[in-house]
């Protein structure tokens, strides 16, 4: 990048470009600027070059999933939420630094608009914070208030890091959880919201993909709390609510670059005769302590790929319509012929 960026300053005659521009320039100033750039690039398109673009950006080119299937998911898993959890509709974009300011993340994995925005690229972010306003007015009226607040939403995501498959595409469906509070004499709020978060997943799955498919939880404990009896008690908990389900426990040394902080869980799904795929991620942050300024908030987040999970797994009493849709990849012609004769 700094290799281009040199290029272009010595194109233009202009030093120390980027950093004039970022720290010289108001945002608004720098919006108006970067929008009458574009205006006069959109003048030199035309309707061919959209059309190529269109085709061959991994970007723009439509989810290989049915629709019809994401609905089926998220009907279920809206349906499978504890009563406290509330759905939310998110933007599509969120503010500026939304990502790399709470998270290690680079924001040239982010998709940045030029109007000092940028396209959401992890719900969780977004929930957070949504979670940490909401906390904020709860606190402003009692400073003490640990209130928890739980969120859930299923929203397409865009990322610009490069994946490994050629015919991968920058854009997929997540269905996320978001839990914020603070810790009570009864209640040990990253433990809780834990067990919340897995036991939702849990219980979904198992309906979406049926008795087939083997599930396994691995949870694993970043600040050694696994000697902890509350903790311990929440995964016997869990053993129990779901006996047919492995559930271990791993505990390690170091922490994956500060994403979490004491606790990460995972789900795992294998369909019959197939192999094990990962479905969910999650783990306690420190975001809304940030957002907040305070050390007694706490944060869960978790996430689960619609995408890869409508993809890999056939689901159980899915309709043959889709079975079909499916088999058939997107050869569109057979879709409308098949179409054409249910009309008959």
């Amino acid at each position: 990048m700094n290799k281009i960026v040199g290029r272009i300053e010595r194109a233009v005659g202009v030093s120390n470009l980027v950093e004039k521009l970022a720290a010289q320039i108001k945002p608004t100033d720098l919006q108006s600027l970067l929008m009458e750039v574009y205006g006069e690039r959109v003048k030199r398109r035309n309707p061919r070059c959209i059309l190529s673009d269109y085709v061959s950006n991994s970007f723009t080119r439509p989810s290989r999933s049915s629709p019809v299937l994401f609905l089926n998911w998220d009907r279920l898993a809206f349906s499978h939420l504890p009563h406290d959890f509330v759905p939310i509709e998110l933007s599509p974009v969120s503010p500026l630094g939304s990502v790399s300011c709470m998270a290690p993340i680079s924001q040239n994995w982010i998709l940045t608009t030029i109007r000092n925005m940028e396209v959401v690229a992890d719900p969780t972010n977004a929930l957070a914070l949504e979670c940490a306003a909401r906390r904020q007015k709860c606190l402003q009226t009692e400073p003490t208030d640990a209130k928890p607040v739980h969120l859930a939403c299923s929203h397409r995501v865009v990322r610009t890091q490069r994946y490994g498959s050629s015919g991968s595409l920058q854009h997929f469906r997540l269905f996320s959880l978001c839990s914020a509070g603070r810790n009570t004499e009864s209640i040990r709020f990253g433990t809780f919201a834990m067990s919340l978060h897995v036991s939702f997943y849990l219980k979904s799955l198992k309906d979406f993909l049926g008795s087939d498919i083997i599930l396994r939880v691995n949870i694993i404990d970043l600040s050694a709390n696994s000697h902890d009896q509350v903790f311990r008690r929440t995964i016997e908990n869990l053993k129990r609510k779901f006996k047919d389900v492995e559930i271990g426990l791993e505990s390690v040394q170091t922490k994956d670059e500060e994403y979490y902080r004491e606790l990460r869980f995972k789900v795992y799904a294998t369909p019959k005769n197939g192999h094990e795929i990962e479905l969910v991620d999650g783990g306690d942050t420190d975001w809304t302590q940030k957002l907040l300024n305070n050390a007694k908030e706490h944060l869960v987040i978790s996430g689960l790929g619609s995408e890869r999970l409508c993809e890999k797994f056939v689901p159980a009493n899915m309709p043959c319509s889709i079975k079909l849709q499916r088999s058939h990849g997107t050869d569109r012609s057979r879709l409308r012929i098949r179409h054409r004769r249910r009309l008959r």
